[in-house]
């Protein structure tokens, strides 16, 4: 009996080395090894030997999906202390830096310049290859023990090739892409990568932190028992040769000078990035000068962070205003004492809905966090402090609009007043009447304020009842302004079947699953008919979206709305099914860089007509990048990836040979 439970863990062990280098060669190569369906035979092979024998491998890959919850974080020593890094706001600093360091010691070495993740730090040991223990920052000599957590995390190794004993420090990060997938395909939206990562990462249940796909990129080693590392690259190299996931960028320099031309490139480069960084990090090279430098009382001398522009900052919540959009969701907006947020002024901040509001324990009367979010919207992002006489913020049970009573769904309110609600009505009709929808010009939201007062402007076809003495009785109205907002009524009723489908407002429904429904169903009728499931096989349509599309269709007032618009004349074209057969047709291309003979709409538009699928993102399924000046670091990662890359010229050329152009 001894001999066969040796047998089947040896067995056990050669399926997890298996397993896990796929997944190295996955998730931190994007160049996969074997098939899906291989890897679920070996995976069910190791699950089933698992079950019978009762062992889990400490690096078996079967923890990737977490286990039982914790009831609470234990608090751990770390085994070398994890120091926080001086901070430099400009590049005068980082002379000044240098300048310092060469007062306590005259030495003669280059640099290392490599991303500043904005993510959450974890030092992970390592024992005999194997991972033993991960924890976090903490105050820098204890942090939480987030090991069960940390082992989900499918890009850090839970072997590897050194058998020393060895502390990788790392961040943990959720990518944007993967944000953006998480988002699509929950009702709770996430709004902040480095919260969720966060967040994720010290949730109590590891099947949470598992369900966030998050990485682990790693950057130094902290502690090393045997192993001795003469340079700061020499680091970096070790942990590309033990298969950890490490940045795309990394620079070695010979002055500072050169890093100021380097903070110009990241800073532009950052914003196309699938992942957040708040800065750079300079070390000097040599080893041994880091020590003869020493350490202050919080910083090692040898190194800085240079920080872009500040994202963040606090201020006084004074209030919250409940907005009312155009499917009737009540959205909580922060009215907030005025502060200085990255040269803006700013004085209101996103929160995600009432659970957002729980979630974060906010008061009024509290000094809140807040964070530029996609660099336009800021969000509050966790109290600062708290006081005695802050005031609880109370769920409102009734429309703050119409006074109507609220729908309460898993993550939001809805006004039900669906055909009465002001605000509802104007926000619907503002978005119908927008650029990228019906494209009607003069139908500004002020506009549409004044015909729905004044002429209970309601629905969709009302705009198009709309008559010129009613527009020249409104204050300010002159003929030429009437007649150019008729003319623009009239032009819209010859319509992209797309920009109809955008038009309607359906939840969830943007331009780009716009153009993907109405090239799937090619016409109205079918695509008011379509059901769920049919809806859900299409690539990158969610369940929750699905049923939106499906809900609305459903809805009587949504469908009289459609049939009183047919009824008034509207011809409706569908260019997304008239694609020429290509080089592009079916592929998926990602456009990268700035382009001299075209906007980016523009392209994207050609690019469609040649029946491509434009994405954002670079993966090991794309087919094609199109690289402008500039191109970051997606024409980077298309090159490790061996994708076919043109250059504009090469693209003008293919749009010239199908007469696009």
């Amino acid at each position: 009996m001894e001999k066969i439970n040796q047998e089947k863990l040896k067995n056990m062990q050669e399926l997890c080395d298996k397993i896990n280098e796929a997944s190295v060669a996955y998730y931190v190569y994007d160049n996969p090894i074997m098939s899906d369906k291989q890897w679920d035979k070996l995976y069910n092979e190791l699950l089933a030997l698992e079950k019978e024998t009762g062992v889990v491998l400490s690096d078996s890959p079967s923890q990737k999906v977490g286990g039982d919850a914790l009831d609470k974080f234990v608090k751990v020593k770390h085994t070398a202390k994890l120091y926080s890094l001086d901070k430099a706001q400009s590049f005068e600093e980082i002379e000044e830096w240098q300048k310092r360091n060469l007062n306590i010691q005259d030495y003669q070495t280059n640099y290392t310049v490599e991303y500043k993740f904005d993510g959450l730090p974890i030092a992970v040991l390592y024992e005999d290859g194997k991972i033993v223990q991960a924890l976090t920052r903490g105050n820098g000599e204890i942090g939480e023990d987030v090991t069960l957590q940390a082992k989900t995390i499918r890009s850090l190794p839970l072997s590897i090739d050194y058998k020393g004993k060895i502390v990788v420090q790392g961040e943990v990060i959720m990518k944007l892409s993967e944000l953006e997938k998480f988002n699509n395909n929950s009702e709770e939206k996430l709004k902040n990568a480095r919260n969720a990562a966060a967040g994720a990462l010290r949730n109590l249940d590891p099947k949470i932190t598992a369900s966030r796909n998050l990485d682990f990129f790693a950057y130094n080693i902290n502690y090393s028992e045997n192993k001795v590392f003469e340079k700061q690259e020499d680091i970096h190299s070790f942990l590309i040769e033990q298969k950890f996931l490490v940045a795309d960028f990394y620079e070695v320099v010979n002055s500072i000078q050169e890093i100021k031309s380097i903070i110009d490139k990241i800073d532009k480069k950052r914003k196309v990035l699938d992942f957040l960084i708040d800065g750079l990090v300079i070390k000097i090279n040599s080893k041994a000068v880091q020590e003869e430098l020493g350490f202050t009382a919080k910083f090692p001398r040898g190194m800085i962070a240079y920080k872009f522009d500040a994202e963040e900052t606090s201020t006084k919540l004074l209030a919250i205003t409940w907005q009312v959009g155009r499917t009737g969701k009540l959205t909580p907006v922060a009215e907030l004492e005025p502060t200085d947020l990255c040269g803006v002024t700013v004085k209101r901040a996103t929160l995600n809905n009432f659970n957002d509001i729980l979630r974060k324990k906010v008061k009024l009367g509290d000094d809140v966090f807040i964070r530029r979010s996609n660099e336009v919207i800021p969000e509050i992002l966790a109290v600062a402090r708290t006081y005695d006489d802050s005031i609880v913020i109370e769920k409102p049970s009734i429309c703050p609009e119409c006074g109507a009573p609220l729908r309460e769904t898993i993550a939001n309110l809805y006004c039900t007043n669906h055909m009465g609600c002001r605000r509802q009505i104007i926000a619907r009709l503002t978005h119908f009447a927008s650029r990228n929808t019906m494209n009607i010009e003069g139908l500004s939201v002020k506009t549409i304020e004044l015909l729905h007062d004044n002429f209970n402007i309601t629905t969709f076809a009302d705009i198009y009842k709309i008559t010129k003495d009613e527009l020249l009785s409104l204050e300010g109205f002159k003929d030429k302004k009437a007649d150019n907002i008729l003319e623009g009524i009239s032009a819209s009723k010859n319509v992209e079947f797309a920009n109809l489908i955008y038009a309607l407002g359906i939840d969830g429904v943007g331009a780009k699953m716009a153009k993907m429904l109405a090239r799937q169903f090619g016409t109205l009728d079918a695509l008011m008919h379509a059901d769920i499931n049919t809806l859900i096989e299409m690539d990158d349509i969610a369940e929750i979206s699905a049923t939106n599309i499906v809900e609305y269709f459903a809805d009587e007032f949504n469908v009289n709305q459609i049939n009183e618009l047919l009824n008034i004349g509207l011809k409706i074209n569908n260019s997304a099914v008239e694609v020429k057969t290509s080089e592009f047709f079916g592929k998926k291309v990602v456009l990268t860089g700035g382009l001299e003979n075209f906007s980016r709409p523009v392209a994207t538009s050609y690019l469609e007509k040649l029946g491509a699928n434009v994405v954002s993102s670079v993966s090991k399924s794309t087919d094609y990048v199109i690289a402008g000046t500039d191109a970051g670091s997606k024409l980077t990662k298309a090159q490790e990836l061996n994708i076919k890359i043109l250059n504009e010229e090469e693209f003008v050329k293919i749009l010239k040979n199908h007469a696009i152009i």
